[in-house]
C-alpha cells in the first residue's frame, strides 16, 4: 500500500474517533552540521527587513524566566551569556573572551571581553555579569535558581584581575554550556519582561502579545554585525494562515513549517530541511491511573507504529528516537532503542489483560492546537490505540492553556508535544525526569533512574558519563515512561532573494546570518 493511501486511510480513521465539536477545531534526516544554506561568495548585501512567521506567542521576554523553546530561539538574537551556542552544538566565548576550568572541574574562571555594550549603550561591567549570574542562581527568587544548572553553584565571585570565578558544589563536565545564561544590566531584572536589554546582534523595539515582536540591528555589537536592518517575528498560530502569508507576500520567511505543507507553498520559495532538535512523544502522566502501571504504558507502546506515525506526520522524514535524547547529541544517543517496541497488537492486548484492562479503557490526548504536527500525531496514535481497545479522545487546546494546565499544572492524562534542551546539554534531556525535578511534568519516579542520572552528572570521566546517560535512556525506554517517537522534520521557507540560513545542532534561530542576495 502506498504511503499516500495509508495516510489518507489513517486520517479518515483518526477523524472518525473525534466528536463533532472537535472536528471544527482541526486545521489549526540527519542532524545538520551547522553549515549555511548555500556558500557565500563575494560581498553580502546588507540592509532590508524580514517578517518571520512563528507559530506560538512568547511566554516571557525575561530571558532567565522563559520556559518555552520557541521563545528561547527568538530571544537568542537579543541576548548572550558569557558563552553562546555554536552551530555544531557546542559553545563559544561571547561576553567572555576566554575561560579556564580547574583540574577538579569545580572552578570556572572567565575573562570578560572588552568593548561589549548593552543595547542601551552602556558598557558591560563586572557588576552586570555578577548580578546576572547571581540572579540565575536565585538571588531574586528566594534562593531558588531560575536556571536549573545553577543549583550546583556554591559561589559567584571575582578575583583581583577582574575575572568572574564560579565555584561549583560538585564537579561538572557540562556546566560550561550553562554559561549561555544571559547577561543583563545590573538591577534590570524587574524590567526585562517589558523592556529586554541584552548584548546580542539585535536590540528590542516592540512586542505586541499574540501579534508580533520587532527587533532591529544593534550597530554597536561587539561581534560580526547582522546583515538585516530589522526583523519582525509575526505570531501566526494557524499553519494554513502561515502558508497564505508566504504566498500572499505578508511573510518573508517561516520557521518550523510542517513538511506536509510543502506542496502548498509557491515553488519559487527556497525550502530548507533539517530536524527540530527536540523529542516528540506521547508524554504520559505516570501518576494517573491506569498509566501508573508500567504494563499499561508498555502495552500502549506495542500498540503504536512509530514508522507509520512518521510516514503520516512527516512524509517519512522524521528521525525515530525510542528515547528522550535527540540524535544531534550524537555520542549519547542510542538509536537501537527505536527498535525495541515494534508494533505487536497481541503483545499489547496480553499486557493490558495482565494489568486488569482486557477490554481496554478510555483516555484523553491533550494537544496544543497551534502545532499541526502534534495534532496529527495525536490523531494517528488514537487510531492505532483503538486496535487494542483503547479509546483515545484528542482534545485540542490553546498553547497558553496547554502550558499552564498540562506542563505547569500537570493536569492531564497524555499529551503530544516536543521537548528540547533549554541549556543545550544532554543532561537537560534526562535530568528533567528525575523524581523531584521541577520539570518532570510526566511525574516519572524511579529510584534506579535517579541514581544513574545523579552519577552521570557528578562524574568527570566522559566515557563513564556517556555510558550512564545511555543507561538512563534504557530505563526510560524499558519503563515506557512515555512513548518516545521522533525528532521531527523541520522546514524553513524563505523568499528566493533571501539566503544565509544557518542550522544549529540545538534549538536556535540565528537571524544575524540572514541576508538579501
Amino acid at each position: 500500500m502506498s504511503t499516500r493511501i495509508k495516510r489518507a486511510l489513517l486520517l479518515l480513521a483518526a477523524f472518525a474517533l473525534l466528536p463533532v465539536s472537535l472536528l471544527s477545531c482541526a486545521g489549526d534526516t540527519e542532524p545538520s552540521t551547522g553549515e549555511t544554506a548555500s556558500a557565500v561568495s563575494g560581498e553580502l548585501s546588507n540592509g532590508g527587513s524580514v517578517t518571520v512567521g512563528i507559530s506560538q506567542d512568547l511566554d516571557s521576554l525575561d530571558p532567565h524566566k522563559t520556559a518555552n523553546a520557541g521563545t528561547r530561539e527568538v530571544l537568542f538574537n537579543i541576548f548572550e551569556g558569557l558563552m553562546k551556542a555554536s552551530p555544531d552544538g557546542g559553545v563559544i566565548p561571547a561576553v567572555a573572551s576566554d575561560y579556564e576550568i580547574s583540574e577538579d572541574g569545580k572552578v570556572y574562571t572567565f575573562t570578560l571581553r572588552e568593548g561589549v555594550k548593552f543595547h542601551d549603550g552602556s558598557d558591560v561591567t563586572l557588576e552586570d555579569v555578577l548580578y546576572s549570574l547571581e540572579r540565575c542562581a536565585g538571588s531574586e527568587n528566594d534562593g531558588v535558581p531560575l536556571i536549573t544548572a545553577f543549583s550546583n553553584v556554591e559561589s559567584i565571585t571575582s578575583d583581583d584581575q577582574g575575572r568572574v570565578v564560579i565555584t561549583l558544589l560538585e564537579p561538572s563536565l557540562e556546566f560550561l554550556n550553562s554559561m549561555t545564561a544571559q547577561i543583563i544590566p545590573a538591577g534590570s531584572g524587574s524590567t526585562q519582561a517589558t523592556n529586554p536589554v541584552g548584548t546580542g546582534p539585535f536590540r528590542f523595539v516592540s512586542y505586541t502579545p499574540q501579534s508580533s515582536l520587532v527587533v532591529e540591528r544593534f550597530d554597536d555589537y561587539w561581534g560580526e554585525a547582522a546583515h538585516l536592518e530589522s526583523v519582525t517575528f509575526q505570531i501566526v498560530s494557524d499553519t494554513n494562515t502561515l502558508v497564505m502569508g508566504l504566498n500572499g507576500g505578508t511573510l518573508d520567511m517561516v520557521i518550523h513549517m510542517p513538511n506536509t505543507m510543502a506542496s502548498s507553498i509557491d515553488e519559487s520559495f527556497t525550502v530548507l530541511t533539517d530536524t527540530m532538535k527536540l523529542v516528540q512523544a506521547l508524554y504520559i502522566n505516570n501518576a494517573v491511573e491506569p498509566f501508573d502501571d508500567v504494563r499499561v504504558r508498555q502495552a500502549m507502546y506495542y500498540a503504536i507504529d512509530v514508522e507509520e506515525i512518521i510516514d503520516f506526520v512527516c512524509d517519512g522524514a522524521g528521525v525515530p528516537t525510542g528515547t528522550s535524547m535527540y540524535p544531534a547529541f550524537t555520542k549519547y544517543f542510542v538509536p537501537e532503542l527505536a527498535e525495541v517496541y515494534q508494533q505487536d497488537l497481541d503483545k499489547a492486548k496480553e499486557l493490558l489483560a495482565e494489568a486488569g484492562y482486557p477490554d481496554g479503557f478510555s483516555m484523553t490526548i491533550t494537544v496544543p492546537s497551534n502545532y499541526p504536527q502534534h495534532v496529527d500525531t495525536g490523531l494517528v496514535i488514537a487510531q492505532q490505540l483503538s486496535q487494542v481497545g483503547i479509546t483515545a479522545e484528542v482534545v485540542e487546546v490553546t498553547w497558553e492553556t496547554w502550558y499552564s494546565d498540562v506542563y505547569r499544572g500537570r493536569e492531564y492524562e497524555t499529551t503530544v508535544c516536543g521537548v528540547a534542551a533549554s541549556d543545550m546539554t544532554a543532561r537537560e534531556m534526562l535530568a528533567r525526569y528525575v523524581s523531584d525535578n521541577s520539570k518532570n511534568f510526566i511525574n516519572f519516579s524511579n529510584a534506579e533512574y535517579d541514581d544513574v542520572v545523579a552519577r552521570a552528572i557528578a562524574t568527570m570521566d566522559m566515557d563513564e558519563q556517556v555510558a550512564l546517560y545511555q543507561q538512563a535512556q534504557e530505563i526510560l525506554n524499558t519503563e515506557a515512561a512515555s512513548l518516545w517517537i521522533q525528532d521531527l522534520c523541520d522546514l524553513v521557507v524563505m523568499r528566493p532573494e533571501l539566503d544565509g540560513m544557518t542550522f544549529y545542532a540545538t534549538y536556535v534561530l540565528d537571524m544575524s546570518t540572514i541576508y538579501y542576495q
